[in-house]
């Protein structure tokens, strides 16, 4: 049977670009996400029929989490590849920031990614599935701050932490982070990064493919992607 891939927040940027590039090698695709009218504008848009699945959910929530390992493994019978994809950022610096909104992105971020793990790795390990954690180049430098790079700091160590966890079952385990990335995130940071240069996400998304296209017992543990002229 064809791959399985489950991608967390899928309906837009590197993970909906990731979705496509996925249907396209003929993965069965399921993806998350909290908008039900976008995950439903992106099947429409995908063409891809029973091939993908759409859910909508919150990435923080366990029980969210839960429901959407177990129906795609109902209705596919396994579960190959998860992108932990589900993020988002906050405009301003921790001195501004809501401390609700500091909660949600955190939650999202950090114990997301976590969630996923918990709840996929029984099918991982069945199947020597792969997990990617998309992480970010704000998670390897300090800027002053800056409380979406402490998320990040996070899931890097997350990835690495994982890894350790079950390499020796035959699960890989890769940790993708991005320069900047012309997508719908820098809507919440007030619009599109100006007079920087930028990756696609589409571009991330075959970075992602490449990690998880691998042979068996070939693991890609890292990949950081900036666009040329990024000096952070």
């Amino acid at each position: 049977m064809e791959p399985v891939t489950l991608i967390t927040g899928g309906s837009s940027g590197i993970g909906a670009a990731t979705a496509r590039a996925l249907l396209k090698r003929g993965h069965h695709v399921a993806v998350t996400g909290r908008d039900a009218d976008r995950l439903a504008a992106f099947a429409t848009s995908t063409a891809a029929g029973e091939r993908l699945l759409t859910l909508s959910g919150d990435a923080a929530d366990e029980a969210d989490v839960a429901s959407a390992v177990s129906k795609v493994v109902d209705r596919w019978g396994r579960l190959d590849t998860v992108i932990a994809n589900a993020g988002f950022s906050l405009p301003g610096t921790l001195e501004d920031h809501d401390p609700q909104a500091m909660r949600g992105m955190i939650l999202t971020n950090v114990l997301g990614p976590a969630l996923l793990v918990r709840e996929t790795l029984p099918h991982l390990r069945a199947s020597k599935g792969r997990i990617v954690i998309v992480g970010s180049v704000a998670g390897t430098r300090n800027t002053p701050g800056n409380l979406y790079s402490v998320t990040k700091w996070a899931a890097h160590a997350l990835a690495e932490n994982v890894r350790l966890l079950v390499t020796q079952d035959g699960v890989g385990v890769t940790l993708v982070a991005p320069g900047v990335v012309d997508t719908p995130f820098w809507d919440e940071r007030g619009g599109s990064p100006q007079a920087a240069p930028t990756l696609t996400a589409e571009q991330i998304a075959e970075a992602i493919l490449f990690a998880v296209s691998q042979p068996e017992g070939v693991e890609v543990n890292q990949l950081v992607v900036r666009p040329a002229g990024q000096v952070g």
